[in-house]
């Protein structure tokens, strides 16, 4: 009886094949090159967003991925920090070198995080690796992958800018 090979698994996503160690080393030149008063390369697709945390009162700046469409910034929602949003309550992001104020939506529905997904990817393929959430053959996030990382507390964050500067 031929033995059947056994599928390998796929690759963890880069953020949990980095020690934390060292993403508080990356995070921590991230938070100084993005906090710069002025617009930087890394701008074009990271920003700041000001948090305080929910049950130490801590405030804190966490570098995120955005992409800009439809006049909204969408960022995947992967880790801890999307848990310090308050729904409509504004936050404090800064980005290219300015505080935009925004209201952030927790999109957990798995068409709509799958569709915004979709969007992110289109214009910002490297988010496929820090996620661990590939595409499939239709050009859209393997579902699923998706489905495992929506179980684990993924989601997409929708900012809407107040007033709207996209």
């Amino acid at each position: 009886m031929p033995l059947t090979p056994t599928p390998t698994p796929p690759p963890l996503p880069l953020g949990r094949r980095i020690p934390p160690v060292l993403w508080k080393v990356i995070n921590r030149f991230m938070r100084a090159v993005l906090g710069l008063p002025f617009p930087t390369p890394l701008g074009r697709r990271l920003m700041l967003v000001n948090l305080t945390g929910r049950k130490t009162g801590r405030h804190w700046r966490q570098p995120v991925s955005y992409v800009r469409h439809d006049g909204v910034l969408l960022t995947p929602g992967g880790g801890n920090w999307k848990r310090n949003l308050k729904p409509g309550e504004p936050v404090r992001l800064h980005i290219n070198g300015r505080d935009q104020m925004a209201i952030p939506e927790l999109v957990t529905d798995p068409h709509d995080v799958s569709d915004s997904l979709a969007v992110i990817i289109a214009a910002n393929p490297r988010v496929t690796r820090f996620s661990g959430i590939g595409v499939g053959t239709d050009g859209r996030p393997d579902s699923e992958r998706l489905d495992q990382a929506l179980q684990h507390g993924f989601a997409v964050v929708r900012w809407r800018l107040d007033p709207p500067h996209v």
